[in-house]
């Protein structure tokens, strides 16, 4: 599989079908998260804590790639996820809803695994749209 290939598994296989037990084929031990110039540590272990704490709000959820790009060592993609709210998400009582949320991940990978991870999500677009939150 080529580098697009591995992350569009990854988030529409590994991920929506939480093999949680099959990160270490996809994330690196030394696996960083970049936010703005910041990288934290997080490695498998801070995946799987990300990934279970996703569950907890939206347990039923899924993620669709609908475009990527690469350049070098990169992968950009944009998804669409889907799940029910059945778990508080920042004192946001669950609505038993199904929200649907899109996002931009971008993601590098070398020798097949995912080495550094970042992105963002429009989840108060879509709270603001379900009249979860208010504007002030």
């Amino acid at each position: 599989m080529n580098n697009k290939d591995i992350v569009k598994y990854f988030y529409e296989v590994i991920v929506s079908e939480n093999l949680l037990d099959e990160l270490s084929k996809y994330i690196s031990e030394d696996c960083v998260q970049r936010t703005g110039e910041k990288e934290i540590f997080i490695g498998i272990d801070g995946m799987k804590k990300h990934l279970l704490a996703v569950k907890k709000t939206y347990p039923d959820y899924i993620m669709k790639i609908i475009r990527q790009y690469e350049v070098d060592d990169y992968v950009i993609s944009e998804f669409i996820m889907q799940g029910t709210h059945t778990g508080d998400f920042l004192g946001i009582t669950p609505t038993n809803k199904v929200l649907e949320i899109t996002g931009v991940d971008i993601d590098k990978v070398i020798d097949g695994k995912i080495v550094e991870h970042g992105g963002a999500t429009n989840t108060f677009e879509t709270f603001f749209e379900h009249h979860l939150i208010k504007s002030v």
